[in-house]
């Protein structure tokens, strides 16, 4: 008699617990993958072939396999924290042992900006340069910048408004010459400020004061528009011609004029950008600013209408100096660095691996996985692109242990060890039997 089958059995359910054991100790662990026990009947080999007869003399373990299924995506409230929704892995790498696969993504800053894991290993990606663009290739430890970002004189100026057709002439002379007063509202009719700012990203406060001029014999309107640097009126107009001022330092010819035809709506001139050149001066601060040349101001979007004035927008495209204030992760894995003006850009891009057969990664604790020969090599990609899952930012995958569904196999494995260890004492009953024959 044989007691193989039972002690096999045995030995399978017990290694079946230790499996079942495992995947719930590792249900709370982020990016865990649950492993199944995989069992193979054997039976003992024939001189010449299995015959009919042939009784199996146990099982064995043939796998542990690990069940690569999407886990449920938590939010959290740390944007270092990152999800796959879909397929592919995080690579990281200590720099000196083969790149290591990981569906964690529990990653912070270390105190030289990379992006780390709780074990040190650095998050792999695209660096981006200088200006903020992804430098695609072979991906390198993603490193956050530590310094800030430099100014950006402004050179581009739009804005969007409606004058009212409505209101009377301000200019001075029966409303047929020109001039404006800085200090008195009445010869002017709406005004606007907005900020600009220098080589040094040093604000600058433009004011712009629109003056009704008497409407031309075809019924077009004139509007003549001022401007003021600092509240200094500029020394120069659209054309680069010098403004004459008057005793008291107010403009006398206007910095530029706006032309609408007898139905009001666009304007009929100009329509394109005109230049202009804000002079240095000192602002409110005191500190003095630079002279802003050549900006290139778009008016084109303006209107005449019979209704209220209203600017609809501003906008221009220089900035102050900024200080780095935080991070924030897209879905196709571009890590965008936010400043204290409010500018962002690039700073590099995720990339990510999958495998064609997941199942033959080795695992190597710390959830952590590596290639072997059964894996294949590693196709990488970024977040969202061919079977590349998307990067969640402020989330993570939970572990897909079914905690329900392993404690019933908790309970079936627990019932086949107490019936393999039956057949055992059966078996030794029998045998007790026989010895006992006289």
């Amino acid at each position: 008699m044989s007691f193989q089958q039972g002690l096999s059995g045995l030995n399978a359910a017990s290694k079946n617990l230790d499996v079942i054991g495992n995947n719930i100790a590792n249900s709370g662990t982020y990016g865990a993958k649950s492993s199944r026990a995989e069992f193979s009947d054997v039976y003992a080999a024939a001189l010449n072939g299995a015959g009919q007869n042939q009784i199996g003399i146990g099982t064995s373990l043939q796998a542990v396999a690990q069940q690569f299924t999407q886990g449920n995506i938590t939010t959290t409230e740390n944007p270092m924290d990152l999800a796959i929704n879909g397929g592919g892995f995080f690579q990281v790498s200590d720099g000196v042992n083969p790149t290591r696969y990981s569906r964690n993504g529990q990653f912070k800053v270390s105190k030289d900006g990379f992006v780390v894991n709780n074990d040190g290993l650095k998050l792999m990606g695209y660096p981006a340069n200088g200006a903020g663009v992804i430098q695609p290739g072979t991906a390198q430890p993603l490193q956050l910048p530590t310094g800030g970002i430099p100014p950006a004189v402004t050179s581009e100026v739009k804005m969007e408004f409606n004058l009212d057709s409505r209101l009377k002439t301000t200019a001075p002379a029966g409303g047929t010459g020109t001039g404006l007063d800085l200090s008195d509202s009445a010869t002017y009719n709406n005004a606007t400020s907005m900020t600009v700012y220098d080589a040094k990203g040093q604000d600058v406060a433009v004011t712009f004061y629109f003056q009704k001029a008497i409407p031309a014999a075809d019924g077009s309107d004139t509007w003549n528009v001022y401007a003021t640097a600092n509240g200094t009126p500029f020394d120069t107009d659209s054309a680069g011609a010098p403004i004459a001022m008057d005793a008291f330092g107010n403009p006398t010819t206007p910095f530029t004029t706006l032309t609408f035809p007898p139905s009001g709506g666009a304007p009929s001139s100009p329509t394109t950008p005109v230049s202009m050149n804000i002079p240095a001066g000192t602002s409110a601060r005191g500190n003095t600013t630079l002279a802003i040349p050549n900006i290139q101001l778009d008016m084109t979007g303006a209107s005449e209408n019979g209704s209220s004035f209203a600017v609809t927008n501003l906008t221009q495209d220089g900035y102050a100096p900024g200080q780095l204030t935080g991070i924030q992760v897209a879905n196709n894995g571009i890590v965008q660095a936010r400043y204290s003006n409010g500018q962002s850009k690039p700073a590099g891009q995720v990339e990510l691996a999958s495998f064609r057969n997941p199942q033959g990664l080795q695992t190597m604790g710390g959830n952590v996985w590596i290639r072997t020969v059964n894996s294949g090599d590693a196709v990488v990609g970024v977040p969202g692109d061919g079977n590349m899952g998307a990067l969640q930012s402020g989330a993570l995958e939970e572990s897909n242990v079914d905690l329900t569904a392993e404690l019933v196999n908790m309970v079936t494995a627990q019932r086949a060890y107490q019936a393999n260890a039956q057949t055992i004492k059966t078996q030794d009953q029998v045998l007790q039997t026989i010895v006992n024959l006289r």
